[in-house]
């Protein structure tokens, strides 16, 4: 997009609605992050686009810039990766059937998952389902949900902590491409790509520089840095690696509702970066109030 007209900050560029593991509605998300000081926002569901409408709506009435997204899953050897990308186009064919494949294979795996953990306790696949929304891809946070709900653990937190957690033998691994395919899709798209938390701790700790350093020469946009759960000295070697590349850096809530502690506008992204951003795609426009 050649046209930058004027947007208001402060932006948040990640929160996420029911249509994927948010506990909120799109048009609820846009106005709480309103409620909070956001003024331009990103919704960006996991692998599905059909939540901007109703933001794109619900940010309009509130006089709020729209940048339409999305959170892609994948992998990097053991490591869950998501990239985030905006402004892409969303009926390109190709993206399209990679998530359409990834949802598809993230149902079947929440089924696995469910007769795994019902062999030991009382829940049932009928519990999680209670948990979605029509348009939701059924996932581990409504397995969350459901337990909850259950009385087997009080919140989220715990059932991810515990239950849902790899080494407590329930786990179910789930398709999901790598992040240069990841990358490139949302490039061909028209998009702009921009790696998520990228230097969490634990086991899902940040990728290898050289392996990220070949995301950005297959197109990698951007490094979501001001991030909750970013280590500091993950922060720091990732600016660094934005600065020598020239990378657009956002700053984001990751807000999930009352699925996550995360508050809209806890980090932002400057006017700058959104500029940026807008001034690279080509997929879709953003909305403007």
């Amino acid at each position: 997009m050649t046209d930058v007209q004027t947007f208001a900050g402060p932006a948040d560029l990640h929160l996420h609605s029911n249509h994927s593991d948010g506990t909120e509605n799109p048009g609820q998300v846009v106005r709480q992050a309103h409620a909070h000081g956001i003024r331009t926002v990103a919704l960006t569901d996991h692998d599905r686009t059909t939540g901007w409408d109703e933001a794109g709506h619900a940010a309009a009435a509130l006089g709020m810039t729209f940048i339409p997204g999305m959170e892609l899953s994948a992998k990097h050897q053991w490591r869950s990766v998501h990239v985030l990308g905006y402004l892409f186009d969303p009926e390109n064919a190709a993206l399209r059937a990679e998530t359409g494949r990834i949802r598809d294979d993230r149902v079947g795996r929440a089924e696995r998952i469910v007769r795994n953990i019902g062999r030991d306790y009382a829940l049932s696949w009928a519990d999680v389902l209670e948990q979605t929304t029509t348009d939701a891809t059924v996932g581990r946070p409504h397995i969350a949900d459901a337990l909850v709900a259950r009385g087997i653990v009080r919140d989220r937190s715990e059932a991810f902590d515990g239950i849902l957690h790899p080494r407590e033998g329930y786990y179910e691994p789930h398709y999901a491409p790598d992040p240069l395919t990841a990358v490139r899709l949302i490039t061909q798209a028209g998009g702009v790509a921009v790696i998520a938390h990228p230097a969490t701790s634990g086991r899902d700790r940040m990728m290898p520089l050289a392996y990220i350093e070949e995301l950005i020469a297959a197109g990698l946009g951007g490094l979501e840095i001001d991030h909750r759960e970013n280590t500091e000295s993950g922060k720091r070697t990732l600016r660094q690696l934005a600065a020598q590349h020239d990378l657009i850096v956002t700053g984001s809530s990751d807000y999930h509702g009352a699925g996550k502690p995360n508050l809209p506008g806890e980090n932002t992204t400057s006017e700058e970066m959104v500029a940026r951003i807008i001034s690279q795609a080509s997929g879709t426009a953003p909305r403007y109030p």
